[in-house]
């Protein structure tokens, strides 16, 4: 075991010297003697028959031997990370606070019915839903994991595709029995149109070309345009997880199903959350529990 470590623990080394382009450097960071770092690069090159730096008075740098077998044993570590952050996790129950983010028709349409659920599966988890309108600071507002609709912007987030809902056009039957059913895109600017009123993006029918909506009622909420379309007001674009049972209750009717481009960047469905070497087992739990559960 302590021919092991000491390989181990040499190769810690040489990725330091690499990583901070010196030996000094590396010692420093590793808070060891100079003298400790010399000695595990020169048994690595002995053992290796190679020179794995180059050495000036003011630089050190990787020959082309020793950039190889760093990218080698530098990916060789991180599996071993990986597999032993695996063994550690699946001996260790998922718990503690987990903040979700989504829009309030995601959370009252697909989350609340697998809260109960959940909580049997996971009652360590201390789970925390909070409805969002707009996109929000996963960081600033101490959020674990956010559920957005659309294509994703953020480089700095880890996105995990759940599915996809497919947008439609909707109206209610006594909406349609008073005013008529459009049965081509041009027939909707005889009609009133009801959106969103702070995300104006989501007004934008995906057709070919898209085409911006003449928006006539307005709300910040899909679940408040939801009920509006249900009330008789006038026509909507919402995604199918949120007014499916709607449409098979025939309480709305679907548009222009044909009109409407499929697949398209509205119809994704994703998990989001910063990007970390190990994902906590509370917000991978959760993915996997409602991933297999979502009705989109």
């Amino acid at each position: 075991m302590n021919g092991i470590r000491s390989k181990t623990e040499d190769l810690e080394i040489l990725l330091a010297v690499a990583d901070h382009e010196g030996f000094s450097a590396a010692a420093n960071a590793l808070d060891i003697q100079v003298a400790k770092v010399s000695r595990a690069v020169a048994r690595l090159e002995q053992k290796h028959a190679c020179s794995l730096f180059t050495r000036t008075t003011r630089k050190v740098s990787l020959t082309q031997e020793g950039e190889q077998f760093i990218n080698a044993i530098r990916h060789a570590m991180e599996q071993i990370s990986v597999a032993e952050f695996a063994l550690t996790e699946q001996k260790t129950r998922p718990s503690g606070r987990l903040r979700v983010d989504a829009a309030s028709p995601f959370v009252l349409h697909q989350l609340v019915p697998l809260v109960k659920p959940f909580r049997a599966a996971y009652p360590d988890i201390e789970l925390e839903l909070v409805s969002n309108e707009s996109f929000t600071d996963l960081i600033e507002k101490r959020t674990d994991l956010a559920i957005r609709i659309g294509g994703l912007m953020d480089s700095g987030l880890h996105a995990s595709l759940l599915g996809r809902s497919p947008l439609h056009l909707v109206a209610s039957p006594d909406y349609l029995k008073a005013f008529g059913t459009p049965y081509t895109l041009d027939d909707l600017t005889q009609h009133d149109i009801i959106g969103f009123s702070d995300i104006t993006n989501l007004n934008k029918l995906p057709t070919t070309p898209a085409i911006n909506l003449a928006i006539h009622i307005k709300a910040s909420s899909g679940e408040t345009i939801r009920q509006l379309c249900l009330a008789g007001n006038g026509i909507a674009l919402l995604s199918n997880f949120m007014i499916y049972k709607d449409i098979r209750a025939g309480k709305l009717v679907s548009l222009l199903t044909e009109s409407i481009d499929r697949p398209n960047p509205r119809e994704q469905v994703q998990a989001v959350y910063y990007k970390h070497t190990k994902l906590a087992s509370r917000i991978e739990a959760f993915l996997n529990f409602i991933k297999k559960r979502l009705d989109l």
